[in-house]
Order: structure tokens, then C-alpha cells, then sequence
């Protein structure tokens, strides 16, 4: 509690700390929200994780980017409430938005009062958060060259593969052999789920300001109206294509059973999110989607299952040195249950191609 106090002394705050107390549980920062004298408002203090986000500089010009546009952005829309819909970092002595003493690094936000965040998903709000997200990268569409990568190559499936194809020639663990059916598959669909980068270097795909950890929790909600206020955890917005905010919310949203499930039965693609998702998203997205990303959305629902079964076989041919285990198997089983989510969006894939289809024909959008 005293390194904190001394911590949030480096940050210009108008008001007097009173006391700094563990807020949220999340894996990559160390969060706590810092209670003032006056009690309004308070703030969050973050720690960074640098080994994850290892430019913090970078991390933070862009987080200042964005939530400055976004503020613009709404403020010309006439929007009330702009204090609880974008985040406000406050600036250190030096006027920078984050202090470090040389081994950790720190950050201040204005927290954000009478709203909370939601694990579960349902239909209702799953076209909540495809509004949101759509929005998001609308109102950021704008800036892209403005942005640089905080994780480099963290959604090229090109990069993801060759990690794999490392892992295998290694075979650290001795493991390859065991997994000969689920290698075999992945580089049956290489070709395909590699497109994205395909049409990026023939100029065709265009890259996007994206969140790339679209997840129904990284956003905040009205306590009382339920109204979506506005995206948190900026760290890993970044030029990136759309299928990464897509696809990726609809890989853990629309999985019927868990990222880890034993039981593979429990597990397929739930269509009535991913309408609903897909409803919400094109509805705020379409002022800027091209006919190419429209038309690769099933695509993006695919490859973000495919993706996490590549990056969690690696890790276990690897020896399980990235993601945390609970046990030996654990990213096999890991492998097996994104596999056989992939599946059941195979399975889906003309369903997705004609609800989007419809979904066009209603907005009058080329597709």
C-alpha cells in the first residue's frame, strides 16, 4: 500500500488519495482502483505488464490516440455523457501518460462511475456488443497510419503457423507423434485460413484500427439503463483486419462449451449469437466495410478457432512454456476442443454466407 501511495504521486490527480485497493482480476496488468478524499471521482492505477507490451511508449501514443479521436468523434455526434464513454488517462510530471522507476511502469485512468462489465453472452446483448465493437473500429477508420502494432504479428496466421511448423521440427517435448491427426488437418486448411495476408499483399484486404480482444467483458454497461458505454482494456488496439474483432469474439461468445472442454459433445458453433453478433456489427461497421471483408466474415468466424488450435498445439509440442497448465494435457485438450469448434463453424459456413447475405439486402450494401 505505501509503493502504491508513492506510485500515484508521479500523476497530476486533483484530488487527495485516501487509500488504494485491489480492483478486478485480470491476467496481464495488476489493477487497483484509488479512492480520493472526496470520493468523486476516483481513479484506476494499472501496472503494465511490460514483458507482454515490451514498447510501453508505443502502448500508451496509441491508447492517447485513440480515446482523444474517439472523444472528437463524439463530441461531433453532440453525445452526452462523454466522460463515462471514453477513457481519460492522466498525465505524470513529465506529462506523459504512464511513470516507471525503471523496473515497473504505471498508468492512471479516470474510473469510470455507476457501470459495470458482463461476463455472459445471450443474443440480446451479443448485438449490444457487435454495435459497440462496429462502432469502435468506425469511429477509429480514419486513423490507422496513426498506430503501431503493441503486439507484433499477434493475428498473422502466416506468423502462427511457422511458430508451429518450429515446434514441430524441435519436438522438445517428444510429443509429436501423438498429435500427428491434428497436424495433418491444420495443414490441410493452411492455404485458406492464410488469405487474409494473401490479399493484404495483393492490396485487395486493407488493414483497420482494431480492439483484438473482443470480449463481452472488455467493455463497460450502464448499471442501470444496461446501455453500452464505451471499450476498455485498449492495449492491444492496433492496425489489424477486421476479421480480428469478428472473429474473435465469436470464437469464445459462440462456443457452446468452454476453450478447455473435455467433453467434446459439449462444444459447436451457436448460430443465434452469431447472428445476432454479426446483426449489431455490420449494422455500425458498414460506413466503412469493403464487399472483401463483408464477404470473408464466415471466413473470420473460422479462423480464430484455427488460430488458438495452432498457437495451444505449439505450446504443447513446445513443452508448455506459454499458457498457464493445470495439468499435463491440459493444451491438448485445449487443441482438441478449438478444433472441434472449427468444425461446427464448417459445418455452418452457408448459413453464416446467407445470413450475411440477408443482412446486406436489408442495408442495401454491396456484397
Amino acid at each position: 500500500m505505501k509503493d502504491l501511495l508513492s506510485v500515484i504521486t508521479h500523476f497530476h490527480l486533483p484530488d487527495e488519495v485516501q487509500r488504494i485497493v485491489p480492483l478486478g482480476a485480470g491476467l496481464i496488468n495488476d489493477t487497483y482502483q484509488v479512492i480520493t478524499m472526496s470520493g468523486h471521482p476516483d481513479f484506476v492505477l494499472q501496472r503494465i505488464n511490460h514483458h507482454v507490451f515490451q514498447d510501453v511508449d508505443l502502448l500508451q501514443r496509441n491508447i492517447e490516440t485513440v480515446t482523444r479521436h474517439i472523444r472528437n468523434q463524439l463530441e461531433k455526434r453532440g453525445e452526452s455523457d462523454i466522460e463515462r464513454k471514453t477513457l481519460h488517462f492522466w498525465p505524470t510530471e513529465d506529462g506523459k501518460t504512464y511513470w516507471t522507476d525503471g523496473t515497473a511502469y504505471w498508468r492512471v485512468m479516470t474510473f469510470i462511475p455507476n457501470a459495470v462489465t458482463r461476463e455472459a453472452v445471450n443474443p440480446e446483448n451479443a448485438k449490444l456488443v457487435g454495435l459497440a465493437f462496429g462502432d469502435f473500429e468506425a469511429m477509429l477508420a480514419d486513423i490507422t497510419d496513426q498506430l503501431g502494432e503493441t503486439i507484433p504479428d499477434f493475428h498473422n496466421m502466416e506468423f502462427r503457423l511457422s511458430q508451429l511448423h518450429e515446434a514441430v521440427a524441435d519436438n522438445k517435448a517428444g510429443r509429436v507423434k501423438e498429435v500427428s491427426y491434428y497436424l495433418d488437418e491444420i495443414e490441410r486448411r493452411a492455404e485458406e485460413m492464410c488469405k487474409a495476408e494473401r490479399l493484404y499483399r495483393e492490396g485487395k484486404l486493407p488493414k483497420r484500427v482494431c480492439h483484438c480482444d473482443t470480449k463481452v467483458n472488455n467493455m463497460m454497461f450502464d448499471a442501470q439503463t444496461g446501455e453500452v458505454l464505451c471499450v476498455i482494456d485498449l492495449d492491444t488496439v492496433m492496425p489489424s483486419f477486421v476479421f480480428s474483432d469478428y472473429g474473435d469474439f465469436l470464437r469464445s461468445a459462440a462456443n457452446t462449451g468452454a476453450e478447455d472442454d473435455r467433453n467434446l459433445d459439449n462444444i459447436n458453433f451457436n448460430m443465434k449469437i452469431f447472428e445476432s453478433f454479426t446483426n449489431g456489427y455490420l449494422t455500425s461497421a458498414r460506413s466503412f466495410l469493403l464487399p472483401v471483408e463483408i464477404e470473408n466474415l464466415p471466413y473470420a468466424a473460422a479462423l480464430f478457432p484455427y488460430m488458438q488450435c495452432v498457437r495451444f498445439l505449439a505450446d504443447y509440442l513446445n513443452g508448455d512454456t506459454y499458457y498457464k497448465i493445470q495439468y499435463p494435457e491440459h493444451n491438448l485438450v485445449r487443441t482438441q476442443a478449438q478444433f472441434k469448434l472449427l468444425q461446427s463453424v464448417e459445418e455452418h459456413m452457408p448459413e453464416m454466407h446467407a445470413y450475411i447475405g440477408r443482412c446486406c439486402k436489408r442495408r442495401i450494401i454491396n456484397y
